[in-house]
């Protein structure tokens, strides 16, 4: 985690030189380096929403997968993957069924994936049950471990205890706390308002309590903005996703609170930016990765992801995943034999420090959470586009 000092910002220009170098190494990229090389099958299950107020979530999550095992031959550990797909669409309700037909029907080695933690809920319990492990690679709730269950991506308190000492020494005076009424939404506001006021800071929401609104759809969040533009509010903490963040982020600057300061977790993440537009522009926001990261592993991540999808940079969401897919990869190597789930799952303890597009991480063994740093962001115009950009780092969370 050392070198995380020494990172470098790059503009999508320096980025294209990336891709241009990689290229040829590119074009020898075979499967996995290490491991038994056996023509025997394992069949990955993963989960995402493919449907739903999450479906741009799911995509970046799909083919961050995706394109890790396209790049290693279709083989984890030198083993064909027969990979299954699965839409979680919004919640538990369609990702129980989904996940339950990928475990007794097509008999998967592993699961990867899930978008929401209700739908992380309810998986976790089936993979838990029927010993499969499940490497997750978007917001782990904040609950108790089993054996079984991993993450790539964070426990979904982290972005707001790792942004809340950053507001409270640059923000003069009470937050406002706003997120969506869900598991979710209370783990994201919860992370950033239990720090927050731990440190002395003060909730300018009624009675010191965060403000909730409906889930999965919002359309109108006018009625909390005017609330908060007439309370004593300096600053605002959101955490929203997917066609929420669009609709928040573009009201907030239609209302009387437009002027103030505007802090969140994954409001500007992925397509939603673009669809924000100019309302966007100087929203700060926490993360555990960047494009902009200047690092080898990043550099061959961006080379890769722009030779399939020049159209947009990638995302948490998809390096979380694309990270699902090197730890399989990596603890199948490992295995010889036959790959069963125990195998997986007992190879995948012992992997040590992942190297990553986001820098060095390492799974803690108290929760399998990963221990990573994150970093502070700013929107801001990267030529003709909008971009997030790295401005410092905040701090290295996990236990």
């Amino acid at each position: 985690m050392q070198q995380r000092r020494t990172r470098h910002r790059a503009t999508w220009a320096t980025r294209l030189a990336w891709v241009l170098a990689a290229a040829l190494a590119m074009t020898g990229c075979g499967g996995s380096n290490a491991g038994d090389t056996g023509t025997d099958t394992v069949k990955i299950g993963f989960v995402g929403s493919l449907s739903g107020t999450y479906q741009d979530v799911g995509q970046e999550m799909r083919d961050g997968f995706q394109l890790y095992l396209d790049t290693h031959d279709g083989r984890f550990g030198g083993r064909k993957v027969d990979l299954v797909v699965a839409d979680e669409g919004n919640g538990a309700a369609t990702a129980l069924p989904a996940a339950t037909r990928l475990v007794k029907d097509e008999h998967v080695a592993a699961l990867a994936g899930i978008v929401a933690s209700g739908s992380y809920l309810a998986i976790s319990a089936l993979a838990t049950e029927h010993k499969i492990p499940l490497i997750g690679s978007n917001g782990r709730p904040d609950t108790d471990n089993s054996d079984w269950l991993w993450t790539t991506s964070f426990r979904s308190p982290d972005p707001g205890t790792a942004i809340a000492p950053y507001v409270k020494e640059h923000v003069d005076g009470p937050v406002w706390a706003i997120g969506p009424d869900y598991k979710g939404g209370y783990d994201q506001v919860g992370g950033f308002t239990d720090t927050y006021t731990k440190l002395g800071g003060k909730l300018a929401n009624p009675a010191g309590k965060a403000t909730w609104t409906p889930f999965p759809d919002t359309p109108n969040y006018l009625p909390y903005l005017s609330q908060i533009a007439k309370s004593d509010a300096k600053a605002v903490y959101a955490f929203f996703g997917g066609a929420n963040a669009v609709g928040f982020v573009t009201q907030y600057r239609q209302s009387d609170a437009k002027n103030l300061p505007l802090y969140g977790a994954f409001l500007t993440e992925g397509p939603v930016l673009q669809q924000q537009g100019a309302a966007a522009e100087g929203i700060w926001n926490v993360l555990n990765y960047s494009p902009d990261l200047d690092n080898a592993a990043n550099r061959t991540f961006i080379a890769e992801w722009t030779t399939r999808h020049a159209d947009r940079s990638p995302t948490t969401y998809a390096m979380a995943a694309y990270d699902a897919a090197a730890v399989l990869d990596k603890a199948i190597a490992r295995i010889s034999g036959k790959v069963t789930p125990v195998k997986i799952n007992e190879a995948i303890g012992q992997l040590g420090q992942i190297d990553s597009p986001r820098g060095a991480w390492q799974f803690s063994p108290k929760n399998h959470t990963p221990i990573q740093h994150w970093y502070l962001r700013v929107v801001r115009r990267d030529g003709t586009q909008l971009a997030n950009r790295v401005v410092q780092d905040l701090a290295t969370i996990g236990a």
